[in-house]
């Protein structure tokens, strides 16, 4: 009986060893800039309590008009709670340039989610919509993000 408990267990961990995030034109390009900057420990600000809990890798979907998987990094862990702890904790993690860009980000919410990671890079060709597509079946990513198996992740940079 253990024996398919384990087996239980690692394929879920193989259901979620990737994360789909979504983010804007204009945080991506801020976020490519402070990772030229040799930051090594970032972290990505959700307006809301929602975010990966489960993952190895994380992937970078850029909504339009790019509609591009544009970077890949490693999930470090997923930290929710109170807007001004999270700050004062990582902030310096973001890309975001001060607390006032901060709250006018967030638009008056006060529960946040910091997605922190490493080893950051840009993809040098990304991942176009019509792959995306082809491998997952799905012609929208889903707003929240999405996991991915190992075997999607590998299937989608190739």
């Amino acid at each position: 009986m253990f024996p398919k408990y384990v087996e239980v267990l690692v394929g879920s961990l193989d259901e979620h060893y990737g994360f789909i995030l979504l983010s804007d034109e204009k945080w991506w390009n801020r976020l490519c800039e402070r990772g030229r900057n040799g930051n090594s420990t970032h972290a990505f600000v959700r307006r809301s309590l929602v975010g990966p809990v489960e993952a190895q890798k994380l992937l970078f979907y850029v909504k339009r008009p790019s509609m591009q998987i544009k970077g890949v990094a490693d999930f470090l862990e997923r930290v929710a709670g109170d807007y001004k702890e999270l700050w004062s904790k990582y902030g310096d993690e973001t890309c975001l340039k001060s607390f006032d860009d901060y709250l006018q980000f967030l638009n008056g919410r006060q529960k946040v989610t910091f997605v922190r990671f490493t080893n950051f890079c840009e993809l040098d060709v990304p991942v176009s919509m019509k792959t995306i597509k082809q491998v997952l079946g799905v012609s929208i990513i889903p707003r929240g993000g999405k996991y991915i198996s190992r075997e999607v992740l590998n299937q989608l940079l190739v």
